[in-house]
C-alpha cells in the first residue's frame, strides 16, 4: 500500500504527482501485467541468456547501436 505524506498547503496535482512517481517506481503495474500469463521457466532463462549474449556482443564492440 503506498502512502503520501500531503501538508495542507499542499495542491491535489503535487500529490497526485507524488502517487504515481510512487507507484512507478514500486513495479506493482510491471508485476500485475507479468503474471497475467504463465511463462514456462526455459522461455525466461532462454530470454536472460540471448540478452547477456547482446549486452556481451555491445560491450566487445561486434555490435553497434
Amino acid at each position: 500500500m503506498l502512502i503520501i505524506d500531503s501538508k495542507d498547503c499542499e495542491n491535489i496535482d503535487k500529490a497526485l504527482k507524488k502517487y504515481k512517481k510512487k507507484f512507478e517506481k514500486s513495479k506493482t503495474l510491471l508485476d500485475l501485467r507479468e503474471r497475467q500469463a504463465f511463462t514456462k521457466p526455459s522461455v525466461v532463462r532462454r530470454g536472460q541468456v540471448l540478452k547477456a549474449i547482446y549486452k556481451q556482443q555491445l560491450a566487445s564492440g561486434k555490435i553497434e547501436k
